[in-house]
């Protein structure tokens, strides 16, 4: 669909979405009493709750050859993955909020792109010129923006454990991504995303239960009589539905690319929001540096990807007309 063709009404959700995910890392720092994986448990468990409503609509609107199918063993499994690698996802994303600061958390999370094109240069394909040249480019900005460990930014000072722990959420968000790709093809947006939401909060529980000393005098659901409850309201509904909700429904009218490249401004919409709101600092003089060529060698990597994906659908369509 061209740009002219969208209804104005998706840029204003697409402005809205980008924003909400945006805001999430903000807003869990301030609810920082909280351990950060019952953190996590308390904002997907939220989200699914608001989800519920949703899909089971969504549920009895289906078609019965696309509820049986949602039913076969081999799609449940892949949803009970997708929740697994959501789980680490948030776990690992979230513990990194309290080890390094909010600009270089959301800089190393949002790097996915970089790991999904190491995985396709060993398993699928060579990376194009463009995904290469990107590729160089994210890492050279990754190192670059390390340079600032031991910087104290608002409450919390950058540190190699904390960014390492942001990064091992963006390799775990792949496998969500991958799981994703496979069932939304075909499976309704609210029936997907409602379980995985689920299964994500339920299986953080016995992780905070096993490594959070104060897990027992908060408990799995204790955000319902919590002083923070409203904030995790605000992440669930903000970043759950306006945001993941909101790109996902964005999909329908506007190219994965663009979203894509929307969403690697993250980093710095997340930073002004917590910067504005949240007192979280400002980044250092490396960051400065080196942030914005890692964005940039992402968004490389993304429109390289793009332009690769367009290259094999073109042979293939022109080998099907000379067949």
């Amino acid at each position: 669909m061209s740009g002219s063709s969208v209804p104005s009404f998706v840029w204003a959700v697409l402005g809205i979405g980008i924003l909400g995910v945006s805001s999430a890392g903000a807003i869990f720092t301030h609810v920082d009493e909280i351990p950060p994986l019952l953190r996590a448990s308390w904002r997907l468990q939220l989200t699914a709750l608001l989800l519920a409503p949703l899909a089971l609509w969504q549920w009895f609107a289906t078609e019965k050859v696309i509820k049986k199918r949602v039913l076969e063993p081999k799609n449940l499994i892949i949803i009970i993955g997708s929740g697994f690698f959501l789980a680490l996802h948030f776990g690992f994303w979230v513990t990194s909020l309290d080890h390094t600061s909010l600009t270089h958390s959301l800089l190393f999370v949002t790097a996915h792109p970089l790991v999904i094109l190491v995985g396709m240069f060993f398993f699928v394909r060579k990376p194009s010129r463009m995904e290469l040249m990107g590729g160089l480019a994210a890492f050279t900005g990754a190192g670059i923006s390390l340079l600032d460990a031991g910087d104290v930014q608002g409450d919390q000072s950058v540190t190699f454990f904390g960014d390492q722990l942001a990064f091992f959420g963006a390799v775990f968000v792949v496998g969500y991504i991958v799981c994703g790709r496979i069932l939304r093809e075909w499976m309704p947006l609210f029936v997907y995303a409602f379980p995985v939401t689920l299964i994500g909060g339920i299986l953080l529980i016995p992780a905070s239960y096993l490594l959070e000393s104060d897990f027992s005098s908060l408990g799995a659901f204790g955000y319902f009589t919590h002083s923070t409850l409203w904030w995790f309201l605000l992440l669930a509904f903000i970043a759950g539905i306006l945001g993941h909700t909101g790109l996902n429904y964005c999909l329908k009218y506007v190219s994965p690319l663009l979203i894509s490249i929307s969403v690697t401004l993250e980093p710095v919409i997340g930073s002004l929001i917590g910067w504005l709101f949240f007192s979280t600092g400002v980044p250092g003089l490396w960051t400065w540096v080196g942030g914005p060529i890692l964005m940039l060698g992402i968004v490389s990597i993304i429109y390289g990807e793009h332009l690769s994906n367009q290259t094999v659908f073109h042979r293939a369509e022109v080998q099907g007309v000379n067949e």
